[in-house]
C-alpha cells in the first residue's frame, strides 16, 4: 500500500544521512520532497500542510542542528510525527464488561468491505474466547445475508437473518438471539450507503437507536483519496463512530486515506485488513506502521506472528532438534510454520530495509518456492528424511524423478539443510556449554546469536538457489 510513498520517504532521509551537518536549506529541501511525497500519495492537503510546518519547526532548532548527528535528530522526528499522524497510541476494542452481550456496529459506504470485515472481526474475536454472533442486517443488498451466512459457516460462527427485511427488527431481535445463544458479542453488519442516502443514512441512526452499541466502527476502503475527508465527516455527524477499521490495505493504492482519516476526524483506526483470509484483520499499531513506512521494519510483530503459531509440538520439536538435531522433516515443519506467519514475503518485508531487500532480490515466488521444496522432502523416504547424509548420487535422481524437480535443485536443498544441520549443532554445543546456575553469558549470547544468523538468504527455506528456476540452477552449479 505504501510503497511509492515509503520510497520517497527514505530516498529523502537517505540524503541527509550522507551528510555531517545539516544546513536550514537542507532541512528545507527535505521538507519541500516530504511534502510533494505525501501529496503524490493523496493524502489530505491541510493534513499534509500541518505535518509538514510541525515536523520543520522541529527540525530547526538548534538543539538539532548543532548536534552531533543532526540527520538521526531528522528521522526521529518524522518518525515522531508520522506516528503522531496514525494515532500515536494503539486504540483497544473497548467492551463493557456489566453488559452481556456487547454490541459492535459496522457502518460505511457501498463497497468497503463491511460484510468481510464483520466475519474477520468475528474470527478475531472468536480467537480471543469470544462468542460472537453475526447479525446480518444488510437488507437492500440482494445475497448479502447469504454471503454473511457463507463466511459465517467458514469460521464456525453463528448469523442471524431474521426476516431479511426489515433491518431494525432484524438487529433487534438479534440481542435475543445472543442470549438465549449464549453468545457474548454481537456484530451487527448493515447496509452500505451513500452519504447523499438520506433514507439509508437514517436507517443507519434507527439501528443505532434500537440495540445502543458499544462500539461503532466505520469501515473504510483504503483505496479512498482524498475524498475521505467528506466521507467520515459526514457519517461522524450522523451515527458518530468510535473507530476505523481500514480495509483492503495490502493493496497498492497511494495510501493518502490511512494517514488523511485520524487527522480529519480524530478517531482512531483500531483494525487493518491485510488480507482476504478470515485471520488478516489485525490490530493497529501506529508505531509499527510509521516504522515499516520509513523502512524500519516490524520485527516485534513478526515475533507476535511466531508466538501466536507456536504450540506446545513447535516447542518440543525445537528442544528435540536441539538435543539430537535437524532432519528434513524438521525443515518440512519449518516451512509450514512460515506459511502460517504469511510466508516469506510477509516476514522479510518486517524487517529493517526489507521492501527494499525484496525489490533488489526481484521476484520472489513466496508460495510456489516452498510447495516446490515440501514435493522434494516428501519424495524422500522415511529414513532419508530422517538421515540426509544417506542420499547419494542414485537416490538424489529417484528424488528428483519423483518431484517433478531437477537433480541440482535436490542438491541445492540438500546443501541448505547441510547448512542449517551445522547451525543447529553449534547452538547444541552453545546451550551444553551453559554453567550449572542455568544461565549464558553474555559471549555465549552474542555467539548464539551470531551462529543463528542465517547463512545469507539461502538458508532460508524457500530462498536461494531453490526459487530462480534456470537461474538458480546456474547459481548452484557455479557454487559446486
Amino acid at each position: 500500500m505504501f510503497n511509492s510513498l515509503s520510497d520517497r520517504l527514505q530516498d529523502t532521509l537517505d540524503k541527509l544521512r550522507g551528510k555531517g551537518r545539516l544546513t536550514e536549506e537542507d532541512i528545507n529541501v527535505a521538507m519541500r520532497e516530504i511534502r510533494m511525497a505525501l501529496l503524490e500519495a493523496d493524502v489530505n492537503y491541510r493534513v499534509v500542510k500541518d505535518f509538514v510546518s510541525s515536523c520543520k519547526e522541529k527540525c530547526l532548532t538548534s538543539e538539532v542542528l548543532d548536534s552531533l548527528t543532526p540527520s538521526q535528530n531528522v528521522v526521529r522526528i518524522v518518525l515522531d510525527q508520522l506516528t503522531e499522524l496514525l494515532g500515536s497510541t494503539e486504540s483497544k476494542l473497548v467492551l463493557a464488561q456489566n453488559r452481556t452481550p456487547n454490541v459492535i456496529m459496522l457502518v460505511g459506504l457501498q463497497g468497503s468491505g463491511k460484510t468481510t470485515a464483520a466475519a474477520k472481526l468475528a474470527y478475531l474475536l472468536k480467537g480471543q474466547k469470544h462468542s460472537p454472533l453475526l447479525a446480518a442486517c444488510d437488507t437492500h443488498r440482494p445475497a448479502a445475508a447469504d454471503q454473511l451466512e457463507t463466511l459465517g459457516k467458514e469460521i464456525g460462527v453463528p448469523v442471524y437473518r431474521g426476516d431479511g427485511k426489515d433491518a431494525v427488527k432484524v438487529a433487534s431481535e438479534s440481542i435475543k438471539a445472543a442470549v438465549d445463544g449464549m453468545n457474548d458479542i454481537v456484530i451487527v453488519d448493515t447496509a452500505g450507503r451513500l452519504q447523499i442516502d438520506e433514507e439509508m443514512m437514517q436507517e443507519a441512526v434507527d439501528i443505532k437507536n434500537a440495540v445502543k452499541p458499544d462500539q461503532i466502527l466505520m469501515v473504510v476502503d483504503a483505496m479512498t483519496g482524498q475524498d475521505i475527508v467528506n466521507v467520515v465527516s459526514t457519517f461522524a455527524e450522523r451515527v458518530d463512530f468510535d473507530g476505523v477499521i481500514m480495509s483492503k490495505l495490502d493493496g497498492d493504492a497511494r495510501g493518502g486515506g490511512a494517514l488523511s482519516v485520524r487527522a480529519v476526524t480524530g478517531k482512531p483506526i483500531k483494525f487493518v485488513s491485510m488480507g482476504e483470509k478470515p485471520d488478516s484483520l489485525e490490530v493497529f499499531h501506529p508505531d509499527r506502521m510509521a516504522k515499516r513506512i520509513l523502512g524500519m521494519g516490524d520485527v516485534v510483530g513478526i515475533i507476535e506472528q511466531a508466538q501466536k503459531t507456536a504450540d506446545e509440538q513447535s516447542i518440543a520439536d525445537a528442544e528435540r532438534m536441539l538435543r539430537e538435531g535437524f532432519t528434513m522433516d524438521d525443515m518440512l515443519a519449518q516451512m509450514q510454520q512460515i506459511r502460517k506467519m504469511g510466508g516469506v514475503k510477509k516476514i522479510i518485508s518486517s524487517l529493517p530495509g526489507g521492501e527494499r531487500m525484496l525489490k533488489q532480490a526481484g521476484n520472489i515466488e513466496d508460495e510456489a518456492q516452498l510447495k516446490r521444496i515440501e514435493a522434494i522432502i516428501r519424495s524422500m523416504t522415511k529414513e532419508e528424511r530422517a538421515r540426509p547424509k544417506i542420499i547419494n548420487g542414485q537416490r538424489r535422481k529417484r528424488i528428483a524423478a519423483g518431484s517433478g524437480r531437477t537433480v541440482q535443485e535436490v542438491n541445492q536443498l540438500i546443501k541448505q539443510w547441510g547448512e542449517m544441520n551445522k547451525m543447529m549443532g553449534k547452538m547444541r554445543q552453545m546451550t551444553n556449554s551453559v554453567g550449572k546456575n542455568g544461565k549464558v553469558s553474555q559471549r555465549q549470547l552474542q555467539a548464539m546469536m551470531r551462529q543463528a544468523q542465517m547463512p545469507g538468504m539461502g538458508g532460508m527455506p524457500g530462498m536461494g538457489g531453490m526459487g530462480g528456476g534456470r537461474g538458480g540452477n546456474r547459481k548452484a552449479r557455479r557454487h559446486r
